[in-house]
């Protein structure tokens, strides 16, 4: 599994405040890597995607890092005004932050005609508010209590929004609460006397999209263009036929355009791992699916900070195999989302900042 300053991390890597203290500081280097990290998607026990086991996931309600959330305004359509739902969320500390989450959201609105994608880094310090920075003891000594979050019961973002018959239903806007009165809420609603048992924090409105765990393996960097001799026979035809077929598109790209070269390569990489959601690789370069809509340094901005950005993951287009959107419409769909974060990782202290995503489509030819 990565470094903690190379890519994403599991919950079983040796990371995190129950992990020994690595070198993490502001003295260790700060250098993108050329390796790439796959993800995909298994799925997983809820108590492994909650915030406090620091996951890697896809959809769900978000597993917050800090826990001083983004107003609901920031996350919200700016074409049809809807809530924007979470898409996925990966883990990756660096030296500058000891925890370190990268969160994407788009809009799901089935008739949006343009859909919003935010991308939102937080991170924080071995030392902070929120979580131990030494191990948990086992039992006996108390451990400082988290503080009570005011969610969203629909999407699990931030919820100022009061149910105003029973008081303990929260929502991150009007939209989310009319759509949770009608899918049940009217009808539990001031049922139960206040401080009553029950979980009156999620909805069941299922608007979210699957919840899954992400999980990464180095990219295979065999050489694609050899046969290995300790190949069995049957893998070592398999292996010739591939050669051979590269062969033939080799000779067909002599007179492809660079659109279909571009695409050829992009098919290429991903055939040793056709179910990768995701390539995590910083510093490196994005695996274009176009020619088209290729960004340049100067459509890239820098940071809030003032620090360029530099490119961290992408998602891919089988992502959207797992995500059940067929009844949003045609409209949810790319190529890939590429996403660009602060090179300096810059202390936003507990706030989330704002970060990059570049989406690439398909060419239309």
């Amino acid at each position: 599994m990565a470094a903690p300053d190379a890519g994403p991390v599991s919950p079983d890597t040796d990371t995190g405040p129950d992990s020994p203290d690595t070198d993490t500081g502001p003295d260790s280097p700060d250098t993108g890597t050329d390796a790439v990290e796959l993800g995909f998607v298994e799925r997983a026990a809820p108590a492994r995607l909650l915030g406090s086991q620091f996951p890697s996931k896809v959809g769900g309600r978000p597993a917050w890092l800090s826990l001083e959330l983004p107003g609901p305004e920031r996350l919200r359509c700016d074409r049809c005004a809807q809530p924007l739902l979470l898409l996925l969320q990966v883990y990756a500390p660096r030296e500058r932050a000891f925890h370190r989450a990268l969160l994407l959201f788009c809009c799901a609105a089935p008739r949006c005609a343009r859909r919003r994608f935010v991308a939102l880094r937080s991170q924080l310090g071995r030392v902070n508010d929120f979580y131990p920075a030494e191990p948990q003891p086992e039992a006996g000594a108390p451990l400082r209590p988290p503080p009570v979050l005011r969610l969203c019961r629909v999407c699990g973002a931030s919820g100022p929004k009061t149910c105003s018959r029973c008081r303990r239903a929260r929502y991150c806007g009007e939209e989310h609460q009319r759509a949770d009165w009608r899918a049940g809420h009217r009808a539990e609603c001031g049922t139960a006397a206040p401080g009553a048992a029950g979980d009156h924090t999620v909805s069941t409105l299922n608007v979210l999209f699957p919840e899954l765990e992400l999980v990464t393996e180095r990219e295979d960097e065999q050489d694609e263009d050899e046969c290995g001799e300790t190949l069995s026979a049957a893998a070592a035809d398999v292996c010739m036929s591939e050669v051979m077929e590269e062969k033939v598109l080799e000779a067909m790209a002599k007179h492809a355009t660079k659109e279909d070269r571009i695409f050829a390569k992009f098919k290429k990489r991903i055939a040793l791992a056709p179910d990768q959601v995701l390539r995590y690789g910083r510093g490196g370069s994005p695996l274009w699916v176009s020619g088209d809509n290729i960004p340049t340094d100067s459509d890239i901005p820098n940071c809030a900070c003032g620090a360029k950005r530099e490119f961290e993951f992408q998602v891919m287009p089988q992502l959207l195999n797992h995500l059940k959107v067929d009844h949003l419409g045609e409209s949810l769909d790319w190529g890939t989302l590429v996403v660009y974060t602060c090179t300096q990782s810059c202390d936003p202290g507990n706030a989330y900042i704002l970060e990059f995503i570049w989406k690439q489509d398909f060419s239309a030819e």
